[in-house]
């Protein structure tokens, strides 16, 4: 249990504040950017970089 200390706020509730108060598209938009960036390197960006590599 965390006692409060007086003139210290209280980190748990404002982090339960916080995160009630975001948009219900925020966790949407959290989901969309997770699965792009769980996506594997496209082929074209593999070779891309295989040939940038070469070169130096």
């Amino acid at each position: 249990m965390t006692a409060t200390r007086p003139g210290k706020p209280d980190r748990d509730g404002e982090a339960a504040k916080k995160e009630q108060a975001k948009p219900e598209w925020a966790s949407g938009l959290r989901q969309l950017y997770d699965s792009v960036v769980d996506e594997p390197l496209p082929d074209a960006f593999k070779d891309l970089l295989s040939k940038l590599d070469a070169k130096d």
